[in-house]
């Protein structure tokens, strides 16, 4: 298992779009995937639990993969933590 802190810098927070984005990639790769805001962890292959952390622009967000492709899948999947959306 591997994990990361990344910092959310879209203006808007992690909302609609981006979640459904970030839930599409980890859906693609085989390891399972957790993402921890505000002291709760939840399944970062599940845009509704992935929304109920409802992670504002500025939050630390953190990412733990475990499994085939981790270091891949982390990567991706930091990018897109930290990308900004419109």
């Amino acid at each position: 298992m591997i994990s990361q802190t990344f910092t959310v810098i879209n203006p808007t927070g992690f909302h609609v779009r981006p979640t459904k984005a970030f839930v599409q990639a980890a859906s693609s790769f085989p390891c399972k995937i957790s993402v921890i805001s505000k002291g709760k962890k939840v399944n970062g292959k599940s845009s509704l639990s992935m929304l109920t952390l409802a992670i504002a622009a500025q939050e630390e967000v953190t990412l733990e993969v475990d499994g085939d492709q981790e270091a891949e899948a982390l990567e991706r999947l930091g990018q897109l933590l930290t990308d900004i959306y419109e």
